[in-house]
């Protein structure tokens, strides 16, 4: 894969904000005012990607189409970095966790846990 189309990809991230992440990320702010004000930012954000990633990918349902799943991980990816730098390692774990579950139910053809209250939930693994 050359840079241009990693560039491409990357700035296609941009226009998943208007397409539900602000809204996540701002739901997601109410969940972590518990850790400090810097990481805040961070971690809501990490909660909105990892939450649209698993949208992109259609996980548990029809496999989406390349463009998609690529954007899916370009998400997760990015999440799993925020995530690295911002969460104690209880959360990170959580998180994996999180996305483990929801993996394992899709796989399993099981109904899918709710993507929020789970990432919601791995937040409160510091307390």
């Amino acid at each position: 894969m050359t840079a241009q189309v990693i560039d491409r990809e990357l700035e296609r991230l941009e226009g998943l904000w208007t397409d539900g992440l602000s809204d996540a990320y701002r739901d997601y702010m109410d969940a972590v005012s518990d850790f400090e004000q810097a990481a805040q930012p961070k971690l809501a954000l990490a909660a909105g990607l990892v939450e649209v990633g698993i949208r992109l990918q259609s996980l548990g349902g029809r496999a989406a189409p390349p463009p998609l799943l690529l954007m899916g991980d370009l998400c997760l990816a990015r999440a799993s970095r925020l995530l690295a730098d911002a969460a104690p390692q209880s959360v990170q774990v959580a998180f994996a966790t999180a996305i483990e579950s929801m993996s394992l139910a899709a796989a399993a053809g099981n109904a899918q846990p709710a993507t929020r209250e789970l990432l919601i939930r791995a937040f409160e693994a510091v307390r």
